[in-house]
């Protein structure tokens, strides 16, 4: 404890002064990784692809825009398993200037959000599409103290997930614990994965059952891998699935993908700008999934549903999809969450899901679950 109340303050100071850096827990790991550098380290793409070659600390959007870049953080500092205040010496280091940002952010009531998706349950129907994923923001005041010591709670309430906090340009300040790979390595065998489908996570050992919709949207982000999986030639590997993964305040089922490293190993940015987005964040088909989502969602995602990790630190990879995350303000702390859609979507459950989510953050910004927290309007407490 008295070891993660010095590291809060080294972060708080980091962000404090404007430090582009990035510090991470991957799953079931207590080694705290962190790359921080001056505001020259940092590279901005406008294609997936410029990945290729390059190394760092990749944090990329959902969509690329202009006010979306990819960016990669160069490793002038680079440590994989910090663990005490004298292992970092960012005084040399040269600030950011942050860009700025809305802070206005109106959220979605209830009913709206149900009514978007009763239209996207209708769309499906009707069209060719045969899943959407409809998000929403949830804005949360922001409470005093220190941001730090909020992302140590992240990691200690969600161990199976990657647990972050960045601070970059043209992206500002995020938090998240994400279950979901996109795509990682050990230097031999790749590994990707299929992950679809929520419930409320149980604590009893009860067993999981799963719902014709949940199979059948994670089925849908399986078959899309194996089709990029034929577009790259790879026509041997392993699966491990479906199994149920737990996380956080819900559950998902989850199929791993392993093939061997050197189907990609001089191709990564153009098998990652093929994957991403999976239908698990944007839906199928996926360009009529995208289209239908900058149509009905009413803000920018931005990052989130985006991927993010180190690319190519020590030669490995170790990228995951953007979820469980919350853009920080000044003000306000405003977290994403959303679901897959399908035919067999029921939309007052697709709203729960999305509350379900959210819970893996409330949960930490106001420790005592018990209490209702507030959102212009909406409250969040154990019944939902």
């Amino acid at each position: 404890m008295e070891n993660n109340l010095s590291l809060s303050f080294v972060l708080d100071q980091l962000l404090e002064k404007n430090i582009a850096f990035a510090c991470w827990f991957n799953p079931k790991d207590n080694k705290l990784g962190i790359v921080a550098g001056n505001a020259s380290d940092v590279q901005l793409f406008d294609r997936f692809d410029q990945l290729n070659g390059e190394a760092g600390f990749v944090f990329a959007p959902f969509r690329i825009t202009d006010n979306s870049p990819v960016i990669l953080l160069k490793p002038t500092i680079y440590l994989e398993d910090f663990k005490s205040a004298d292992q970092l010496d960012f005084s040399n280091l040269e600030p950011f200037i942050p860009a700025e940002i809305s802070e206005c952010c109106a959220g979605c009531e209830k009913e709206e959000y149900i009514s978007t998706i009763e239209e996207t349950i209708n769309a499906i129907r009707e069209t060719d599409l045969s899943k959407v994923i409809i998000s929403r923001q949830i804005p949360i005041e922001r409470p005093s103290g220190s941001l730090g010591s909020i992302f140590f709670q992240l990691h200690d309430q969600t161990p199976n997930a990657f647990t972050y906090l960045v601070t970059l340009p043209a992206a500002g300040t995020w938090m998240g614990a994400t279950p979901e790979v996109l795509l990682k390595s050990d230097g031999r065998l790749f590994e990707t994965v299929s992950l679809a489908g929520t419930q409320v996570r149980k604590y009893d050992s009860e067993e999981y059952y799963w719902s014709t919709k949940d199979i059948e949207e994670q089925a849908y982000v399986s078959r899309y891998m194996l089709d990029i999986f034929f577009n790259f030639d790879i026509h041997q590997y392993k699966t491990i699935g479906p199994e149920t993964l737990e996380s956080g305040k819900v559950a998902h089922l989850k199929t791993s993908f392993f093939f061997a490293a050197e189907k990609i190993e001089n191709c990564l940015g153009n098998f990652i700008a093929e994957l991403h987005p999976t239908p698990a964040v944007c839906g199928l088909p996926k360009n009529l999934a995208d289209e239908f989502i900058s149509q009905k969602e009413k803000y920018d995602r931005r990052y989130y549903t985006g991927y993010l990790g180190p690319w190519k630190l020590d030669g490995l990879l170790n990228l995951f999809v953007n979820l469980r995350c919350m853009e920080v303000t000044g003000n306000e702390f405003i977290l994403y969450a959303g679901g897959g859609i399908t035919s067999h979507s029921i939309p007052e459950k697709e709203w729960d899901e999305t509350n379900q989510k959210a819970k893996t953050l409330l949960s930490v910004i106001n420790p005592d679950d018990s209490l209702p927290i507030h959102s212009k309007g909406e409250s969040f407490g154990h019944q939902i």
